[in-house]
């Protein structure tokens, strides 16, 4: 840990793949992206061997996203891989949920235990308006298949856009009386020219907490050692089943505190969502390096992450940001 720093780097975002099978508006343009080649993506093995000296350094959690990870072939076996390493405290995935019916049983049979499903709307109609052609009722029985599966809790990740889904909050909320899910609202940020092009603004996490609060109370919810160093703020309503969480990126920054790493699929390690600045560990590999030079590279970019990753850098940082989500991997 650098000196003078208090923050302990434990968490590798992992994207797998760059391709997905929704092209959400906010998120990848819906023509003339240009993907991955077979051999511009880590291997499987590749990726294993990053997580393996990442946790040398600190890394305790772990969260595979993509893209959308489930269309990657071997996802399974390479989640019962992950699962096995020693040393790697906890493990998760972020998925759109459209192929997750199928997928569900095995990926608990290999050892997830936790999964968050992105849904920003439930309507019909303007879930297959943001996503470009996705089926909402897909998805539904991917979040029921995952609860029956045992996963606990199903975390549901809503983006939170005014003038689009703002007049879903409540229903959103509801979820979590019965359930136990975690519906987690996460203020739109702009990430990329794809973004900015939609129009889209952020709906402030304070106002959905009074909306709900119109619902029913909302009291801070116990910590626990998932939430821990996480950037939502975790609460539940009055005898609900779940939980709330607010994530607020654009109002309520928490840049000194992010305890993330994030490799691309092209392996890249990123230290900042919001930057593009990146550590080319596919070329370290290729180039046949020692375990050593590998994380003695993986501990000089954490040594940068703690030097300038501040929030007076968030805006700037917002508006160089060259890769869209899709590429970076969320």
């Amino acid at each position: 840990m650098a000196e003078g720093s208090t923050r302990e780097i434990n968490y590798l975002r992992i994207s797998v793949t760059d391709r997905c099978n929704l092209r959400c508006l906010y998120c990848m343009p819906k023509e003339g992206v240009s993907f991955l080649g077979h051999e511009d993506i880590l291997r499987y093995e590749e990726i294993l061997r990053i997580v393996a000296i990442a946790v040398r350094t600190g890394v305790l959690k772990a969260r595979v996203t993509g893209g959308e990870p489930l269309a990657r072939k071997g996802i399974v076996d390479f989640l019962r891989r992950l699962h096995e390493m020693n040393g790697l405290h906890d493990i998760s995935l972020t998925t759109n949920g459209t192929l997750l019916e199928a997928c569900a049983e095995p990926l608990r049979d290999a050892g997830l235990k936790r999964i968050n499903i992105s849904l920003d709307s439930l309507v019909a109609e303007k879930y297959h308006t943001i996503t470009r052609g996705g089926n909402l009722d897909a998805v539904m029985r991917g979040i029921a298949a995952a609860e029956r599966a045992g996963f606990s809790p199903v975390k549901i990740n809503v983006v939170a856009i005014r003038g689009f889904n703002d007049d879903e909050i409540l229903d959103f909320a509801r979820l979590t009386l019965d359930h136990r899910f975690q519906v987690r609202f996460i203020e739109f940020m702009p990430i990329g020219n794809v973004s900015l092009a939609e129009g889209f603004t952020y709906y402030p996490n304070d106002e959905i907490k009074k909306k709900i609060e119109t619902l029913r109370p909302l009291a801070a919810a116990p910590p626990n050692s998932l939430n821990t160093n996480g950037p939502a703020r975790i609460y539940r309503m009055e005898g609900a089943a779940g939980e709330i969480g607010l994530i607020s990126a654009m109002s309520h920054r928490f840049c000194d505190s992010c305890n993330r790493l994030r490799l691309t699929a092209d392996g890249h390690l990123r230290t900042c969502l919001l930057s593009d600045d990146e550590l080319d560990l596919k070329k370290v590999i290729r180039n046949g390096c020692s375990d050593g030079d590998l994380e003695a590279a993986i501990r000089g970019a954490i040594s940068e992450k703690h030097r300038n990753t501040l929030s007076d850098r968030h805006e700037m940082a917002r508006k160089n940001c060259a890769r869209g989500m899709s590429a970076i991997g969320g």
